[in-house]
Order: structure tokens, then sequence, then C-alpha cells
């Protein structure tokens, strides 16, 4: 799901701190006090980023840092570590294997959300026209024209829009549920095979960009740099 944030931390009042800064910013936030619910919950929906406390009972932070690394190294998921200010071995060792940024505690809840939205942040520019622009593929939603590598690209209604709904969430992994549910609407109850099929074609239409739209066994797709 877009924007879909999980946050891990034992401590009640900071957890809840979290969850109201970060729903107030606009992002869906699942909060867990524990790591073993929230890896449960990673196999039904896989969120953007995760912020994730060192010091947690039983599994801690580096632990089901490493344990997500190796199962989902190909999702892309933003992981954010909480640790204690004197915990400067913890900061190297969560760097190390594969978190991408740390804040310690105390912290503001005004950083918290600027690293937040840093991480997030689209790897789409916006052209002169309000066209997106990614990699070679210039998509106009005012006009509905799409080029690929300069070269008109003729897409089909819903071809379009998969490619506007892939753009516009760069870098995130899109469930198959989720392009189901925004794209052909809750009324639809095909299969979700209908999905692949798209992408198929979509991806036939793009060329040398079709590498971008990257596949992520048993969740969906991503759009993210060759």
């Amino acid at each position: 799901m877009p924007n879909l944030i999980y946050s891990v931390e034992d401590d009640a009042s900071i957890r809840e701190l979290i969850g109201y800064a970060l729903t107030n910013a606009g992002y869906e936030v699942l909060s867990f006090d524990n790591a073993e619910s929230m890896l449960s919950a990673l196999e039904k929906r896989i969120p953007a980023l995760i912020i994730l406390d060192i010091m947690l009972p039983q599994t801690d932070g580096i632990e089901a840092l490493k344990f997500i690394r190796a199962k989902y190294e190909n999702v892309g998921i933003k992981i954010l570590m909480l640790t204690a200010k004197t915990s400067e071995v913890n900061k190297i060792t969560g760097l190390e294997l594969g978190a991408d940024d740390y804040i310690t505690k105390p912290f503001s809840v005004l950083e918290l959300t600027a690293r937040v939205k840093a991480h997030l942040r689209k790897f789409t520019t916006s052209a002169a026209d309000g066209a997106l622009i990614f990699a070679g593929i210039k998509l106009n939603p005012s006009s509905r024209a799409v080029t690929t590598d300069d070269e008109a690209t003729i897409l089909t209604y819903k071809e379009f829009e998969l490619l506007h709904y892939l753009i516009k969430n760069t870098g995130k992994v899109i469930s198959r549920e989720d392009l189901l549910r925004d794209i052909w609407g809750d009324e639809y109850f095909g299969e979700s095979r209908t999905v692949d099929i798209h992408i198929k074609n979509l991806r036939a239409k793009l060329k040398s960009n079709a590498n971008c739209i990257v596949s992520v066994r048993g969740v969906g797709y991503v759009l993210k740099e060759k």
C-alpha cells in the first residue's frame, strides 16, 4: 500500500507519538509493540518503510532487521532504526546490516517526520507541462499521452492507469490486491492474474524501460531504476 508505514516500539507513549505524528503527515501507520507481530503482518502487507526500535522484547530490532533484509531483499523496504543515545555499536551494526537510517532517543517528531518524508520522496520529476517523468518514460495525466525514449507509446485505458499508478508510487511495492482495488475498483471480482497480464502487455510497450517494472514474488510490483 502506498505510504504505508510499520512502527515497532514497545514503549506505548513513544509508539502513540510516532503514530499520531505520521498519521497527521498523511501516512497510514500500523503500530506494533513487538517484532513478531510486525513480521507476521509483513506476510500480508508490505509497507514502504519500517520504523524499528532496537531494544524490543523477545526478537530485538537487529534480529528483525536481519530477517527482513534476508527474506525481502528485493522488495526495497526502507528501514529506520530507533536507538538509545549511547548505542553507537548498535547504530553501526544496524547500518552494516542494511538499515537505511537511524534516529536516537529522545527525538523530535518533526525530525522523525522529515526523515521519513526524505526516504519516501518520489523519484519522479515533473515537466513544465505537468507530465511525470521516470527514466525514459514521460506520462502526461491531462492529455493521457505517453512517450518512451521520446517515441509515442499507445496504451489502453487500464495500461495507462497502471503506469500512472506505478510512477506516482515509484520505489514502493504495490500488491496485486491494491492494484485491483484502486484501478479496477471495489466492484471487480475477477482474478488477480488480470494485473499480471496487463503488466506483461505494458512492459512490452515500454521497450528499453520494461525492466523498470520489477516483479516481487508473492506480492506484486514495484517501479524502480534499472
